[in-house]
């Protein structure tokens, strides 16, 4: 005996929504899972020991032996607001010094935004030796009309990176997260900032 017209349609349109939920729900879960990957893995600039004290610094030790180029890109995603570079192209570096390379950022528009970095390391193994004491991607960054920032980021490569790594490239992708930003500040914050 078969199924009748109606329940055979029934179970299969039951069967297509049962499918669209769980893609939807994959979409959703998709963004957490790539960021639990990242901080494992250290991909994508992501790790936990990208953040060092500046105690911990000091006690890294110094190969004058050794000089590692350290370039930095920039990009600003979907055409955001700003005007987003670094001050140098790239530096000559000691692993287990610390320097500081400054960033510039301009609000481009006559209105305030709200900008958010996220960095990234090639090759992806050196992302695991790349320790940060200062980063303007450590938090979001307030700009008010025509504003120009110079950010600052404090690294260092420690000794350990492996010796056939002569190039690492730190790059940063700026995203306008205004819409974010006034959906978390309270009322009477948003107030003031207009």
């Amino acid at each position: 005996m078969s199924a009748t017209p109606v329940s055979s349609r029934r179970s299969t349109a039951f069967k297509l929504a049962l499918v669209v939920v769980a893609m939807f729900g994959f979409g959703f879960a998709l963004v957490p899972l790539y960021g639990a990957i990242c901080q494992l893995t250290g991909l994508n600039g992501r790790n936990p020991g990208m953040y060092l004290s500046g105690a911990q610094a000091g006690r890294e030790r110094r190969d004058e032996a050794r000089t590692v180029t350290v370039q930095f890109l920039t990009s600003v995603n979907g055409g955001g607001p700003w005007k987003f570079r670094a001050e140098q192209a790239q530096i000559a570096v000691h692993p287990g010094e610390l320097y500081t390379v400054n960033f510039v950022a301009r609000n481009m528009l006559d209105q305030p935004v709200v900008g958010q970095a996220v960095p990234s390391v090639a090759p992806w193994n050196a992302a695991v030796h790349l320790h940060k004491t200062e980063c303007f991607c450590f938090s979001q960054q307030d700009f008010q009309p025509g504003e120009e920032k110079v950010m600052p980021v404090r690294f260092l490569l420690d000794a350990d990176l492996p010796s056939d790594i002569d190039t690492v490239t730190l790059s940063y992708t700026f995203f306008d997260v205004t819409a974010q930003a006034l959906r978390r500040e309270p009322s009477a914050s948003r107030a003031n900032r207009s």
